[in-house]
């Protein structure tokens, strides 16, 4: 990791050079000088956990050609219907919209190139260790634990399954290079207080109409609930959203409040997503809108797409 306190995170990897959470996209990511390497973590049908940021396989693999009748009656097809040999038939690659068929980022890495695979946790982040063995670079991981409460609905404890991996390969107090988060409140102080978690932890900040979880994110970022927030995690995961507003008069970016908040209480604060190719209103490039959140807002870190422009 740098010297620098401030913390460049790889969100899924390299992913705006690669298809996200692939493992050619995490060396990518490493490569280019990233301080941590995020996974998100969902679990398949015989309970192994996978790196996948959404419950379900089929805007990111090639499931629903492989397997056209395994999706449930929402036709959606979800990676807890399948066990982990099926999911490493499969051929992972760029996001596609809600349709299937176009890519969310078109200009990005070419859907239908390459083999890229869905990697374990456990495989990543072996990976990822053998990458700092060969560099002398310590890179960290910023895990995710997905949806923990659809999970438990379907049988599985994903959050304790999540730390004691975590643990076996050597990730066990706040001083090791991993950062866990997670979108449920109630969830976070579990694994905190219930499991007994000692890892630096983030809470992340989604919107409500997402569906995420049962957390009311509008009241978690009142100064009551960060300062609540702060006796059981070290920092914030919000949108960049949550964070600016545009001035009516002169369309430039104008603080929210919620990173003094965050700080008046002790919180870090780690935002998501500075990508390239969506940048917010009011800025022309994306290391002019990393200088601004860096500078005016002081943010402690990002997560972003594309690692070496920030």
């Amino acid at each position: 990791m740098t010297n620098s306190e401030f913390l460049v995170i790889a969100h899924r990897g390299a992913s705006g050079y690669l298809p996200e959470h692939t493992l050619e996209a995490k060396a990518y990511a490493h490569a280019l000088g990233a301080d941590y390497i995020e996974q998100d973590v969902v679990a398949t049908r015989d309970n192994e956990l996978i790196v996948m940021h959404d419950i379900h396989l089929d805007r990111v693999t090639n499931v629903a050609e492989r397997f056209p009748d395994r999706h449930r009656e929402d036709n959606r097809f979800y990676a807890r219907d399948f066990d982990l040999v099926e999911i490493q038939t499969l051929i992972a690659h760029e996001r596609r919209a809600d349709d299937g068929i176009e890519a969310v980022f078109p200009n990005r890495f070419p859907t239908g190139i390459g083999e890229f695979r869905v990697p374990t946790l456990r495989q990543e982040i072996r990976f990822i260790q053998g990458m700092n063995k060969a560099t002398g670079r310590e890179v960290g991981i910023y895990p995710e634990i997905k949806r923990p409460a659809w999970h438990r609905n379907e049988g599985f404890d994903i959050s304790r399954h999540v730390i004691q991996l975590l643990d076996d390969l050597g990730y066990r107090s706040r001083n090791d290079l991993v950062y866990l988060q997670c979108f449920d409140a109630e969830e976070v102080r579990r694994i905190r207080h219930e499991l007994g978690c000692q890892l630096k932890m983030i809470q992340l900040i989604g919107d409500n109409s997402w569906g995420e979880s049962d957390t009311d994110y509008d009241q978690l970022r009142t100064a009551e609930s960060l300062a609540e927030l702060a006796k059981t995690v070290d920092g914030i995961g919000p949108s960049i959203m949550h964070l600016v507003t545009l001035n009516e008069i002169d369309g430039q970016p104008v603080s929210l409040g919620l990173v003094s908040a965050a700080h008046a209480v002790g919180l870090k604060v780690h935002p998501y997503t500075f990508r390239a190719d969506q940048l917010m209103p009011g800025f022309d490039s994306l290391p002019e809108m990393v200088a601004w959140f860096r500078e005016k807002l002081g943010i402690d870190g990002m997560f972003t797409d594309f690692p070496d422009l920030t």
